[in-house]
């Protein structure tokens, strides 16, 4: 079975865990022997790792059709805004905050280089509905210069590349929902985005859900046919240990981390404000938040306020063996998020042998039997679970035992076998 599956970021070019999430889910296809994939990304920076695919940037693909029918694909996708004023911004989840509210200007035509090819940052900046609108036609002409049999859109930055991949070619679509802009958002939908999500999910053939909480916001939000909604849990890729990513702590305190965007959708001022209530019980503990987001700079304002600075650390954005090393010195690992479609994160921890606290309002919730589950605005449950944690070594040996045993058998060769049941039902 071969699958055309479009993207917006790929290993080591990403921004959160939806690039995680697409290159756990191809390496689960690898080990199925009747599935091919080609990967197609906006820019292929050439160090990606292509031994269980093959991975194509629609940069360098050269076009070959002509300018009306540029011009009549674009007219088709015309929900997206193209030369919208809008200001860059750290990754897609954070969107929502950072659109201009002026809606004007100039629609453009697709422009090639000399070359024939169309320029892409592979980036999430200023362009970024261009971008979004040059994959699309990038995409169609993709879909008629290779052989497949499903097209596999992995959210809204690609389904435009998906229904322009399934109008050339005729062949059925997936998408695959890593989150909606209701999590994104708390409910402030960018109109902009959620259409384009709309569009996508009812366009079709079947939908991926990372866990049921996704499944009925799609479901109830979009008004999307149940039947067509199936729920896919993620998983977690196993840790090569290296020597150089164990680190020693120098002191005696514990370590208690939040790891992740820096937005409102995590919930980062819930993690401060149990850090404050802690801190009040114990003095040998430090709370880590490590990574960026559009919160960042109000979250350092906020703990300085309640004068725990000097127990307080912002490590700044952490990716590949930088994770291990913050989870190899971390004593408890907490994800306080309002709300997770999934959430890979928890599961890297665990399978460091951090004990892991999350909320009820995650995908993962669903999965986990041994991690603490809180609702995200109980600071009082949350604040308790630390300090039991951190001071009853019995109980903190127990979650890591059992969590490394049960994350070790969320493998993604079992999420891949779901999926291609999935593509089998559309064929």
């Amino acid at each position: 079975m071969k699958v055309l599956m479009f993207g917006w970021e790929f290993p080591p070019h990403i921004s959160g865990g939806l690039g995680t999430a697409c290159y756990g889910l191809t390496n689960g296809m690898s080990y199925l022997d009747d599935m091919e994939i080609l990967f197609v990304v906006p820019k292929a920076f050439g160090d990606e790792d292509q031994t269980k695919l093959r991975l194509l940037g629609a940069n360098d693909v050269k076009l070959t059709k002509t300018n009306t029918r540029y011009k009549k694909l674009l007219e088709k996708i015309s929900f997206i805004e193209v030369d919208s004023n809008i200001v860059p911004y750290t990754d897609p989840e954070d969107f929502y905050t950072k659109v201009s509210k002026d809606k004007e200007g100039k629609k453009q035509y697709v422009q090639t280089h000399f070359s024939g090819k169309l320029e892409f940052t592979g980036e999430y900046g200023k362009n970024l509905y261009q971008e979004i609108a040059n994959y699309a036609v990038i995409a169609s002409e993709i879909a008629a210069s290779y052989d497949f049999d499903v097209i596999h859109s992995h959210d809204w930055l690609t389904y435009p590349a998906g229904m322009a991949a399934k109008e050339v070619s005729g062949k059925p679509l997936v998408v695959h929902v890593h989150a909606t802009d209701f999590d994104r958002s708390g409910g402030n939908v960018n109109p902009v985005v959620y259409d384009m999500e709309k569009t996508g999910m009812h366009a079709a053939d079947k939908i991926i859900s990372v866990s049921n909480l996704t499944r009925n916001t799609v479901i109830h939000n979009y008004g999307v046919d149940p039947e067509k909604v199936v729920t896919v849990y993620n998983a977690v890729d196993p840790v090569v240990q290296k020597e150089n990513i164990e680190f020693r702590k120098g002191y005696d305190e514990k370590i208690v981390t939040f790891l992740g965007r820096i937005t409102m959708q995590k919930g980062p001022e819930y993690f401060i404000e149990v850090a404050k209530k802690v801190l009040q019980k114990m003095d040998n503990v430090r709370f880590v938040m490590a990574g960026s987001g559009d919160m960042m700079v109000k979250m350092i304002w906020h703990a300085a306020s309640l004068k725990i600075m000097d127990k307080f650390h912002f490590t700044g954005f952490l990716r590949g063996d930088d994770v291990y090393r913050m989870f190899s010195i971390t004593d408890v690992y907490v994800m306080p998020s309002v709300s997770e479609p999934f959430g890979i994160s928890p599961l890297e921890a665990m399978q460091s042998n951090v004990p892991v606290i999350i909320s009820h309002q995650s995908g993962v919730s669903e999965i986990l039997k041994h991690a603490i589950k809180v609702n995200f605005w109980d600071i009082d449950a949350m604040a308790d679970a630390i300090y039991g944690i951190l001071n009853y070594d019995a109980l903190s040996e127990m979650f890591k035992k059992h969590g490394k045993e049960e994350v070790d058998n969320l493998k993604w060769e079992n999420s891949a076998r779901q999926v291609r049941e999935i593509y089998t039902s559309v064929l």
